[in-house]
């Protein structure tokens, strides 16, 4: 499956289970950036990721605590949240690159607020709201042909 391509999603679910789909392709050291708007449907795409991964846990915005670990699965799984932080200076000081450099999977929700991240993530996730139960969402792999 070439995963590099635009996808419509049009229920929770279906956002998911394209986030599961891409587990199957993730390994150590993956940094995936995801962008977007507000409501977008990232956390329920990170949701899938983690089901994918057969992480333990129930996946939530981690908004508030800026990352959420997940274990138990094929891989770690480090669920960053950058849309509290102000400044990259910020992103910095949280400590974060032991995470997004480690030996698990780190997916970045509002990766745009750091413009050096975002270009450093092997994936790119756009997600687009189209309505109240449709979503576009486009995933981009370096190095893979759409």
């Amino acid at each position: 499956m070439d995963l590099s391509r635009t996808y419509r999603t049009t229920s929770p679910e279906e956002t998911e289970r394209l986030g599961s789909e891409l587990a199957s392709e993730l390994k150590a050291g993956d940094c995936v950036a995801l962008t977007g708007e507000l409501g977008g449907g990232k956390t329920r795409f990170v949701r899938g990721i983690a089901r994918g991964l057969s992480s333990k846990g129930f996946v939530k915005s981690p908004s508030f605590t800026i990352m959420n670990i997940y274990e138990g699965g094929s891989l770690p799984l480090y669920h960053i949240d950058l849309y509290r932080l102000a400044s990259t200076e910020e992103l910095e000081a949280a400590g974060l690159e032991e995470y997004i450099l480690g030996d698990g999977v780190s997916v970045i929700e509002w990766a745009e607020r750091s413009p050096s991240l975002l270009k450093s993530c092997r994936i790119t996730v756009s997600f687009r709201y189209i309505s109240d139960t449709e979503r576009e969402i486009e995933v981009v792999i370096k190095g893979a042909g759409k």
